[in-house]
């Protein structure tokens, strides 16, 4: 076994174009280190729905050149076999360790299959990159990221055509494409014939970036902003010129793209340490306003001045993020349909039905909330907001920046804050209070242990509430694909557990609603809220065993 073991990773060697990680794995079979191996050639990383994302290192379990080659020689058979032959891919990345690397091979591979390839010009925000397939008429695009990932981890996302993201059955085609590839030295690599963009596809998102605000409106919001490390600072603060807002105060710090990531444990606005230093820079600035995105700039957090807040700012939840952008394109007349996933909050569907719109609940993931018709705005729990699907069929955190500038601006005219629409939205529809119970974990069979515990003896109550209807979401709805998730309705509140489809996570996703009479009774209602989220969060724990 041990021998065998040896012979594969000598194998993987002999053909491992990088001397990075070439030194890597001789060093590991020079010290005999079988159990670090045995790990890393357990398998293969598994290309889904999220393409790929892993840690960096040798071997087929890790993110390194040769499993990159092997993706994006699958992505182009792929391509070739829909008849997509001579088609443009359009390639982008981040600021990680090897990304460059990983859009320069996925570039050279593209050019050997026969399809052209483009590189956008240097590390740009995803959201550029989704808005470049549809405006280059490209028939796929890949980027290059891990997201939010730790510093460690690096990622392959691939979009279609329409500049979303793939779902099934493309995936499972995808990935059957790369298992079929051959040794390497088989997969042709030119030096050169691709197209390396110039700035004017940047230029062209900033341009389309003005869509997303109504002409004419107040632009007067302070900002304090945190990149997070990554690559949304330049795109951003040159967004907001164009909009004429107040130039954003940069938290220094984290304004330069930084791979080590040096500041944060994880480049996360939600993760717990993550937004110290923009508070400390907004207490300094005093601005209306703190504004972050994560690295690859897809996502964006939002703080406002909260005298009852710990150091005098709280963090906006991705729900209500969700719900304020919601009654701000209310306002303006927003006509289509209003989109989220299933584990964000029922408010969107209460707004748009008020407003007399249309709503769709979807999986998880903007590659299912991008591809709803008639789409106008779609959002999810986790900071991604897409305010302009014309324009980028995913989640932007760019735009989603301005939109929340341009309310806070609106707002700020008429002596009001954010804080004080979220409170009109609670007493027309009720408090909707969220929060997530997520297990990070380092053996995944916790997770499929806790799921199975779950289905094999289903809660009946959480926190003192009846849970009403139980649903395994592998068998699907009469409106939702299969997917593994469990879904419970309680009086007055849900439950969804699932696994994260990106990070060791389980993640349970809690709402309650409580009634709301009169502004008087918001303080009441969010204690309650708060009384019962905790208590739900503990109840399942125990019933989920983790």
């Amino acid at each position: 076994m041990q021998h065998d073991l040896i012979a594969q990773a000598r194998t993987w060697l002999a053909e491992d174009p990088d001397p990075e990680t070439r030194d890597e794995l001789a060093a590991l079979i020079e010290a005999g280190a079988t159990q670090e191996l045995a790990v890393r050639f357990a398998g293969t990383l598994q290309f889904g729905t999220a393409g790929l994302r892993g840690e960096l290192g040798a071997g087929p379990m890790r993110m390194n050149r040769s499993v990159v080659i092997r993706a994006a020689a699958g992505l182009a058979a792929y391509l070739k076999a829909q008849g997509q032959d001579g088609g443009l891919v359009v390639i982008g990345y981040d600021a990680r360790y090897k990304s460059a690397d990983f859009a320069r091979d996925t570039a050279a591979v593209m050019t050997g299959a026969g399809l052209r390839a483009a590189v956008l010009p240097r590390p740009l925000p995803t959201p550029v990159l989704a808005y470049a397939i549809r405006h280059l008429g490209a028939v796929a695009g890949v980027e290059v990221t891990a997201s939010h990932n730790p510093p460690r981890d690096n990622g392959y996302k691939v979009y279609l055509g329409d500049g979303s993201q793939i779902v099934p059955p493309a995936d499972g085609e995808i990935a059957a494409a790369i298992a079929a590839v051959g040794p390497l030295a088989d997969v042709v690599r030119p030096e050169d014939g691709w197209e390396v963009l110039g700035e004017d596809v940047l230029d062209a998102y900033l341009a389309r970036t003005d869509a997303v605000l109504s002409a004419g409106s107040p632009r007067t919001a302070r900002t304090v902003y945190t990149a997070m490390h990554g690559v949304g600072a330049s795109v951003l603060t040159a967004a907001f010129e164009r909009a004429g807002f107040p130039a954003p105060v940069l938290v220094a710090e984290q304004a330069e793209p930084d791979p080590a990531f040096p500041t944060v444990a994880f480049p996360n606005p939600e993760e717990p340490g993550a937004m110290d230093l923009a508070f400390a820079t907004a207490r300094r600035a005093a601005p209306d306003l703190v504004i972050a995105n994560d690295p690859d700039a897809d996502r964006c957090a939002v703080a406002v001045p909260d005298p009852a807040a710990d150091g005098g700012w709280r963090m906006l939840r991705g729900d209500e993020v969700g719900a304020l952008l919601a009654a701000h394109l209310v306002e303006r007349g927003a006509s289509g349909v209003f989109a989220e996933s299933i584990v964000s909050s029922s408010l969107l569907g209460r707004i748009a039905e008020k407003a007399g719109l249309g709503y769709e609940e979807t999986l998880t993931g903007f590659k299912w909330i991008a591809r709803v018709e008639g789409l106008r705005y779609g959002y999810e729990e986790a900071l991604g907001y897409c305010v302009d699907p014309e324009g980028v069929r995913d989640k932007d955190g760019i735009t989603a920046a301005l939109l929340v500038a341009e309310l806070a601006s609106a707002l700020k005219e008429r002596g009001r804050t954010l804080l004080d629409l979220l409170d009109d939205l609670a007493l027309a529809h009720g408090l909707h209070a969220t929060d997530q119970l997520s297990v990070r974990v380092e053996d995944l069979t916790v997770i499929a242990d806790a799921m199975a515990r779950l289905r094999e003896q289903p809660p009946t109550a959480l926190a003192g509430l009846a849970v009403t209807s139980a649903e395994d979401l592998t068998r699907g709805t009469d409106r939702l694909p299969p997917t593994d998730g469990l879904r419970y309705h309680l009086e007055g509140a849900r439950v969804i557990v699932r696994p994260s489809g990106t990070e060791p996570k389980l993640k349970c996703y809690l709402e309650v609603v409580v009634p709301v009479a009169d502004a008087a009774g918001l303080p009441a209602a969010r204690a309650r809220g708060a009384e019962l989220l905790a208590a739900i969060k503990r109840d399942l724990a125990a019933a989920a065993g983790i």
